[in-house]
């Protein structure tokens, strides 16, 4: 997973790529070629007294000093520059095909998954491609060459290295194999955390309302003591493997000045061939630290990219068609036709063989009890989840095979939990119509009977909204959401119990005010109180997921028992009447 994510996001950065490995290759190079410059030294300048040799060759030593820096400057510009480039595309693409997912996909994988795989596991995968330019490039480079120089310098001392590489090689192995299961459970717990974390944070009336607070702490410190603890126990391996390589290499340090020792004594070998062979095995064990490093983030690194591959494979249940319709002949006509949902894994369905007509210049009302799929049956119109079987018709056209901008400009639905951006007041009604001006935005908070408090804010138009509208109240944003789809002007509007925050006195100004505004245009309201939608053209009553009644206020009254139960639950007879 790790090496495809790599192969396809790097790709198109192979120039800068194939630099860097250059640049590694003589910076890697004039770095082997140093001790035996400095053997050279030793053995014809300093052991002969021959000052002039000492500084013409220290002289050349300086220059491949200033080669090596230069190289290994430019090698680290271009890595980092190619790896912050890949950790951009791998954010836009996992943000990309979130962006596209349907309300399904995003509750399968969860909010806080997603945020960690877009953000910790993309900046695991980048902090990994940037080591490996900077030090894998040139780690098998500086291992292969430091053999090959310390067999230059002497063969059989040669032979101590048989046994160090196998033994550094086995060692990490060892020990990465046992950390790359760790690392997995890391990223689920750290989903855990975040998901934790999130719900407090969202959530943090609720908790004060209940006096919670020493359940939530709990419940925050038993997920971050499990993620800690696995930090932990990854801590320990880590711990180990450093102290390791030190060893070895320290025995191997003395085992080569021993032998070396009786080389040189016997005559087989020079002072400065020592030396040399000495930075030629420190280089080589420093090859292997680098490449050790690189084992440690390599296994949390494959776990990151095997999850954020699992977003980029996801594909959305709701697919774009092939071939859009992108023009409609008809205006604003809805037909619901023998509509099936059934959310995966489930073994009921939400919604049974719907039927429903909602035609411009009349109101349709959805009623039903909680659970009877009243606001699924709205999110199947604007396609956030496509049906499992039947047919959703705009305009006498499916919306599977509608062009998804010709959709949107069509049908805009006011969600049941509201939500606002961060920005202003003008930006959040602009995001359907973006080309909106003031006049219009003023026009459209009249309508919703928003104007008032909006004239009252700092700023009016410019007045700043917080993230998710938190700095409004719950009518104020369901208001402000309603004059954002206002705006927009679509010939289809659906309000999933989009006035239930409203005290009834701003409930019927602004129901009287909408009829006028949306008298040709097509509107379907869901609602839990009946005094919303009783004078509704069409009242459409469903239980359990099926349509059990259709008609008037009046007519239902008296023909249907399930809508005059609920009319009861809220409303004397005389009232009702």
């Amino acid at each position: 997973m790790l090496l495809r994510l790599l192969r396809t996001h790097l790709a198109p950065y192979r120039r800068p790529i194939a630099l860097l490995v250059a640049l590694q290759l003589l910076q890697t190079v004039a770095t082997l070629y140093l001790p035996t410059l400095n053997a050279d030294i030793i053995d014809n300048g300093v052991v002969k007294g021959d000052s002039s040799y000492i500084l013409e060759f220290g002289g050349v030593m300086l220059a491949v000093s200033i080669g090596q820096v230069l190289c290994n400057m430019g090698a680290v510009f271009f890595g980092a520059r190619t790896a912050s480039a890949l950790g951009r595309d791998i954010r836009a693409a996992v943000f990309g095909r979130v962006q596209r997912f349907s309300s399904r996909e995003v509750n399968h994988f969860g909010a806080p998954s997603l945020i960690t795989r877009t953000t910790n596991d993309v900046q695991q995968v980048q902090m990994l491609t940037l080591m490996s330019f900077t030090l894998m490039v040139s780690a098998p480079i500086m291992c292969v060459g430091g053999i090959i120089m310390a067999l230059s310098q002497d063969v059989p001392l040669s032979a101590i290295l048989l046994a160090v590489v196998p033994v550094l090689a086995l060692a990490v192995s060892l020990i990465v194999r046992r950390m790359r299961p760790l690392f997995r459970q890391m990223q689920k717990k750290l989903d855990s955390v975040n998901r934790v974390l999130r719900e407090q944070i969202t959530g943090n009336r609720v908790i004060r309302a209940f006096v919670r607070d020493d359940y939530e702490q709990e419940r925050f410190a038993t997920s971050n003591g499990e993620l800690a603890g696995l930090q932990l126990s990854t801590g320990r391996l880590m711990s180990l493997m450093f102290p390791t390589v030190m060893t070895v290499v320290n025995l191997s340090s003395i085992a080569v000045v021993w032998f070396g020792a009786h080389r040189i004594d016997s005559g087989g070998m020079q002072i400065g061939a020592l030396t040399a062979f000495l930075s030629y095995l420190m280089q080589i064990v420093m090859s292997v630290m680098m490449a050790t490093f690189m084992f440690i983030m390599v296994p949390r690194a494959e776990v990151c990219a095997e999850r954020i591959e699992e977003v980029l494979d996801t594909e959305s249940s709701v697919v774009p068609p092939a071939s859009p319709v992108r023009e409609l002949r008809a205006h604003g006509h809805l037909e619901i036709r023998d509509v099936d949902f059934r959310y995966p894994g489930a073994e009921e369905r939400v919604l049974k063989a719907v039927n429903l007509v909602a035609r411009p210049g009349e109101t349709t009302a959805v009623i039903g009890s909680t659970g009877s799929g009243k606001s699924t049956l709205l999110t199947l119109v604007p396609r956030l989840m496509d049906v499992t079987s039947g047919e959703v018709l705009v305009d006498g056209q499916d919306v599977r095979v509608l062009d998804e901008a010709l959709l949107a400009k069509t049908v805009s639905i006011v969600p049941q939990k509201p939500y606002l951006f961060t920005g202003t007041v003008a930006t959040n009604l602009r995001y359907g119509n973006p080309d909106a001006t003031d006049e219009e935005l003023w026009h459209a908070l009249e309508v919703a009977q928003a104007k008032d408090f909006v004239r009252k804010l700092e700023g009016g138009l410019d007045a700043p909204i917080a993230q998710g509208g938190t700095n409004v109240s719950g009518g104020q944003r369901q208001r402000l959401s309603i004059a954002r789809t206002l705006v927009q002007r679509p010939e289809i509007y659906l309000f999933d119990d989009s006035f239930s925050a409203l005290d009834y006195a701003t409930d019927a100004a602004l129901r009287a005010a909408l009829g006028r505004e949306t008298a040709q245009s097509t509107v379907v309201i869901v609602a839990q109180r009946v005094s919303t939608i009783r004078d509704a053209d069409r009242i459409v009553v469903l239980d359990e997921g099926r349509v059990v009644g259709a008609g008037r206020h009046a007519e239902l009254m008296e023909s249907n028992e399930t809508y005059r139960e609920i009319v009861l639950s809220q409303l004397t007879e005389a009232e009702a009447a």
